[in-house]
């Protein structure tokens, strides 16, 4: 097998940049998303499964180990490995992210800015992240501390 082939789930295959300034884009990439991904757990306002899937595609190109170590990971790998599936998310994920969504950019649009068209463009975006989320297939997870 070609070290420039590396495997991203059942039956898909990931080449690897053969350019070393990509690749450690990537990879420098995947660590920022992985990392914005963590602090969105704490703060509302960052998504943390859209950022950690950022991170999984970027480590897909960049760092196998990487890849592996998120996706398999105790805590994050039973969120990502439904919607890598094609599964969708878990409903209580769901639930929650749509509610801190509207709590925080509610907030935000009603308490902290004045500017009209600043509020619209926040209320519209989070319509948008309803809608999209509310799109996604629902999934269970495989963990005994279910997120509902």
């Amino acid at each position: 097998m070609s070290p420039a082939i590396k495997t991203n789930g059942p039956c898909q295959a990931m080449r690897q940049p053969r350019h070393p300034v990509k690749r450690w884009a990537l990879f420098i990439g995947g660590c920022l998303a992985a990392g914005l991904g963590i602090l969105g757990i704490f703060l509302p306002v960052l998504p943390t499964v859209p950022l950690l899937l950022l991170a999984l595609f970027c480590f897909a190109r960049s760092s196998e180990r990487f890849y592996t170590g998120l996706r398999d990971h105790s805590y994050f790998g039973p969120l990502l490995r439904p919607y890598l599936q094609g599964g969708g998310i878990p409903r209580g994920a769901r639930r929650k992210a749509i509610a801190l969504v509207w709590i925080s950019i509610g907030i935000s649009a009603l308490l902290l800015t004045t500017a009209a068209w600043l509020r619209v463009i926040l209320l519209l975006t989070a319509l948008c992240v309803t809608l999209y989320l509310l799109r996604l297939p629902t999934a269970t997870i495989d963990t005994p501390d279910n997120i509902d």
